[in-house]
C-alpha cells in the first residue's frame, strides 16, 4: 500500500528532540519571562542562549537545505516539528523557524540571485538578522494584491518608492524587507502589476510610525510610512512584474506553516481541558465523567484530527511538486477555526480560571483570533474554494479534484 501515516524512526527521532527541547530549554525561559515581566530587551540574550541551545541539539534551522546550514526537512517533516515547537511560544523562535523568516528565507532561496543570497538570506540562516514582509496596506482590502496602491517609479539606476503599509509583522528590529510596490500602470493581467524590492532597514524614506495595538496588545506588526524612499535596481527580488507571483509562491507554503504551528497551540490546549475535567469534582462526579463535558472533549479531539489530516496532506502534496492550492486553502481555513473553538472549549472546562490570566489560555485565544482573517480572510478561502469546486464539476463532471483527489 502506497498509504503510510507513519514517519520513519529517524524522523521521529527529531519529533521527540524538539518536544524534549522546548520542555527542557525553552519552557523554563517562558516561565521566568512571565514570573519577571520581561521587557523585549530581556528577551534578547535569552532567545541567543536558546538559539546556541538549538545549535547544539541539532535542531537548528529545520526547515532549510543542509547547505544553507539547515536540516533539509521538507514540509511533511516540517509539520511534526513545527507543531511540537509551537507548543511554546517561542519555541519556532528557538529553531530559527519562526514567521515571517521562515517564509522569507523561503523567497529568498528561490527567488534571490546569488548576490542577494549572501546578502540577505545568508544572515538570516546564520540567526544574525531579522526581516518582515511588507504588502498589506490600510487603504485597499489585504486580500486582494492587485489593489496594492504603493507605487515605485523608475529614475536612472534607482527606483523611488512612495506608499503605506500596515500590520507589518517583525518590522521593528528587522535588518530587511521585502517590499511590494506597484511598478506596472497598464499591465496585460492586473496579477502582474507588482514586483518585489530587498529594502535595507533603516533606510531614508522608510518610517515605522508605530506598533499596532491590537486586542492582545503590541506585537510588533507595524504601520510603516515610505516617502520618497530609494532602491537600486539590483535590489529588485525577483523580475520586474513578478510580486504578486512572488508573494503568493511564498504564502501558500506560509498558510501551511502557520496550521503547524497552530495544531502545536490547539493539542495544548486539548491536552488542558482533559487534564482539567480530570481534576474537578463538582456535583457528585468529575467534570470528565459529566457527558457535557465529554461532548466538548470529543468534538475538539475529533476537529484536531481533521486538522492534522489535512495538514498532512497538503505538505504531502507540495512536497511531491504537486498543485496544493485548494489543499492549503481548506487547510488554512478548517485550522484556524478549529484553533479557536478547541481554546474558547478549554476555556470554558476552566471555568473563571480560564478566563483569567492563571492560565496562558486567555492570551492563547485572543491570538487565535488573527488566525481566520491573517493570510487569507476565511471567506476568501471560501470563495476560492467554492470556485475550484465549481470549476471540477464543470470540467469533470465530478468534484474529486476539489476535495483532495484522494483515492476515494
Amino acid at each position: 500500500m502506497a498509504i503510510d501515516f507513519t514517519f520513519p524512526p529517524e524522523l521521529d527521532e527529531v519529533r521527540h528532540k524538539v518536544r524534549s527541547f522546548v520542555a527542557d530549554v525553552v519552557a523554563p525561559v517562558e516561565r521566568t519571562a512571565e514570573e519577571e515581566r520581561w521587557e523585549r530587551e530581556q528577551w534578547i540574550p535569552a532567545i541567543i542562549d536558546m538559539r546556541k541551545a538549538a545549535k547544539d541539539w541539532g535542531l537548528w534551522l529545520p526547515h532549510m537545505p543542509t547547505e544553507w546550514g539547515g536540516m533539509g526537512l521538507g514540509h511533511v517533516a516540517m509539520a511534526s516539528v513545527s507543531a511540537e515547537a509551537a507548543r511554546s511560544r517561542m519555541g519556532p523562535f528557538a529553531l530559527n523557524a519562526q514567521a515571517p523568516d521562515e517564509g522569507n528565507m523561503h523567497t529568498l532561496l528561490h527567488w534571490a540571485t546569488d548576490e542577494q543570497k549572501d546578502r540577505y538570506l545568508k544572515p538570516l540562516c546564520e540567526g544574525y538578522a531579522r526581516s518582515c514582509f511588507a504588502m498589506t496596506e490600510p487603504e485597499v482590502a489585504g486580500s486582494d494584491p492587485t489593489l496594492i496602491r504603493t507605487n515605485a517609479v523608475r529614475d536612472g539606476d534607482e527606483w523611488v518608492i512612495n506608499g503605506h503599509k500596515w500590520f507589518i509583522s517583525g518590522a521593528r528590529g528587522a535588518q530587511f524587507a521585502i517590499l511590494i510596490a506597484r511598478t506596472e500602470d497598464d499591465p496585460d493581467l492586473p496579477q502582474a502589476a507588482n514586483s518585489a524590492f530587498l529594502v535595507d532597514i533603516p533606510s531614508d524614506g522608510w518610517e515605522v510610525v508605530r506598533d499596532i495595538e491590537t486586542m492582545s496588545g503590541s506585537h510588533n506588526h507595524c504601520e510603516i510610512r515610505i516617502t520618497d524612499l530609494r532602491v537600486h535596481a539590483d535590489q529588485m527580488l525577483g523580475g520586474r512584474g513578478q510580486g504578486h507571483l512572488l508573494g503568493q509562491a511564498r504564502l501558500g507554503p506560509a498558510r501551511l506553516a502557520h496550521c503547524m504551528r497552530w495544531i502545536g497551540q490547539a493539542e495544548t490546549a486539548l491536552e488542558m481541558m482533559v487534564d482539567r475535567s480530570l481534576g474537578r469534582f463538582s456535583h457528585g462526579s468529575l467534570l470528565a465523567e459529566k457527558q457535557g463535558i465529554q461532548w466538548l472533549i470529543a468534538d475538539s479531539a475529533m476537529e484536531l484530527y481533521q486538522c492534522k489530516l489535512m495538514v498532512l496532506h497538503a505538505a504531502y502534496l507540495i512536497d511531491a511538486g504537486q498543485d496544493f492550492k485548494s489543499e492549503v486553502s481548506m487547510a488554512k481555513h478548517f485550522v484556524a477555526n478549529s484553533l479557536n473553538r478547541i481554546i474558547d472549549r478549554a476555556i470554558q472546562v476552566h471555568g473563571a480560571l480560564g478566563y483569567s490570566s492563571d492560565t496562558p489560555l486567555g492570551e492563547m485565544l485572543k491570538q487565535a483570533r488573527w488566525a481566520r482573517f491573517a493570510d487569507g480572510a476565511d471567506e476568501i478561502h471560501q470563495m476560492r474554494i467554492a470556485q475550484r469546486t465549481i470549476a471540477a464539476w464543470k470540467d469533470h463532471g465530478s468534484v474529486a479534484s476539489a476535495t483532495g483527489n484522494l483515492p476515494l
